[in-house]
């Protein structure tokens, strides 16, 4: 899976929180000032073409929809993030985190426990 840019980033993380959208939709839940259309059909043909996005055709109107889950894109950048820099060790990009972010004992003790839970609850899936 590529990754994506800044700009088609933004495009999908539009279309994950809405489901599916046109692109005048798409356009108008930027803040202003708004990109031109003639940019957000581009991007959408360049993510479509990427396999990101996929359409239904209505006449001549195309509504756009996410063909690849916010979560199986994340999960792909993580990995890509843990194998490129942390040398495949979770516990090393962790600590990374928590020594830039000042986390306190309280804060890690609180991730310890949110992915306790998390596991707790995949394992009885």
């Amino acid at each position: 899976m590529k990754q994506l840019t800044k700009a088609e980033e933004q495009i999908m993380q539009l279309l994950w929180q809405k489901g599916e959208g046109i692109v005048q939709d798409i356009r108008d839940a930027f803040p202003e000032p708004r990109p031109a259309r003639n940019t957000i059909s581009t991007i959408i043909r360049i993510l479509e073409t990427k396999g990101f996005i996929d359409h239904k055709a209505y006449g001549r109107t195309f509504v756009y929809f996410p063909a690849v889950s916010k979560k199986e894109y994340s999960k792909k950048q993580i990995s890509s993030i843990l194998s490129g820099y942390f040398n495949n060790s979770f516990a090393g990009m962790a600590s990374f985190f928590a020594k830039e972010n000042n986390l306190t004992i309280k804060e890690i003790d609180e991730i310890m426990e949110a992915i306790k839970k998390e596991l707790d609850e995949t394992s009885q899936n």
